[in-house]
C-alpha cells in the first residue's frame, strides 16, 4: 500500500439501452437523473484525483461529475465474453448447461471466452494499488465495487456478490496504513 487513499466510488449512471442485457463498453449513460448527478457533484472531494473505467457510461459518467478521470482498465466490469451483447432471459432460454452452470457458482464461473468475479477482483486489486495517497473518485461498475469491498474487508469472492450496488451511488472506502475502513456502501445521495 503506498499510504492512505480516501476513495469515493460511484457506479455509472443507468446504462441507455434494454434492460437485463449484458452491455458491451460502448453502451452509453442515461444520464437523464439530475437530481442525483448533482447531489453527487456537492458530495465529492474538491482536490481529489479522478480514475474510471474506459467504459463509455463510466467515462459519460465522469464528465457528468464534472470530472476527467484518468481511465484504468483494471477498473473495467467483468468481461462476459461471447454472452455481451445478450439478454440474461435470451441466454437462460438458450444458453444451454453452460449458462446454468456459471450461475451456479459464479465467483468462480468463467462465461464463455470472459472471466471469472474471482478473476475480476484480482484485477481490480491491481488497480487500487495503483491509486496514489490521498482522495481519489472513481467512477466505475458493479462488479468493480463489489470487487474493492471483497478485498477491503478480505470477503471470499462468493460473499462479495451478495452487496447490491445501485446506478449513481456512492461507495466510501479508505485505506489505511492498518489495513482498511469501510466508510458507506451503496448510498444514495438525493
Amino acid at each position: 500500500m503506498e499510504g492512505a487513499a480516501f476513495l469515493w466510488l460511484i457506479r455509472h449512471a443507468p446504462v441507455d439501452g434494454v434492460a437485463g442485457t449484458i452491455h458491451a463498453d460502448d453502451a452509453p449513460a442515461d444520464l437523464r437523473d439530475h437530481a442525483q448527478l448533482a447531489a453527487l457533484r456537492q458530495s465529492l472531494p474538491r482536490d481529489a484525483t479522478s480514475h474510471a473505467s474506459p467504459a463509455r457510461r463510466t467515462v459519460e459518467t465522469a464528465r457528468a461529475l464534472g470530472l476527467e478521470p484518468k481511465l484504468v482498465a483494471e477498473f473495467g466490469e467483468q468481461d462476459f465474453g461471447a454472452w455481451t451483447g445478450w439478454r440474461h432471459d435470451q441466454l437462460a432460454a438458450d444458453g444451454g448447461e453452460t449458462y446454468a452452470q456459471f450461475w451456479s457458482d459464479p465467483a468462480r464461473g468463467r462465461p464463455p471466452g470472459g472471466e471469472s468475479f474471482e478473476e475480476q477482483v484480482a484485477r481490480v486489486r491491481r488497480g487500487l494499488a495503483r491509486i496514489g495517497r490521498g482522495p481519489a473518485t472513481l467512477v466505475v461498475h458493479s462488479g468493480t465495487i463489489r470487487a474493492a469491498l471483497c478485498i477491503a474487508l478480505d470477503l471470499t469472492p462468493q460473499a462479495a456478490l451478495r452487496f447490491v450496488i445501485d446506478p449513481l451511488s456512492l461507495t466510501r472506502i479508505d485505506r489505511l496504513a492498518s489495513g482498511w475502513r469501510v466508510v458507506s456502501v451503496n448510498q444514495r445521495m438525493a
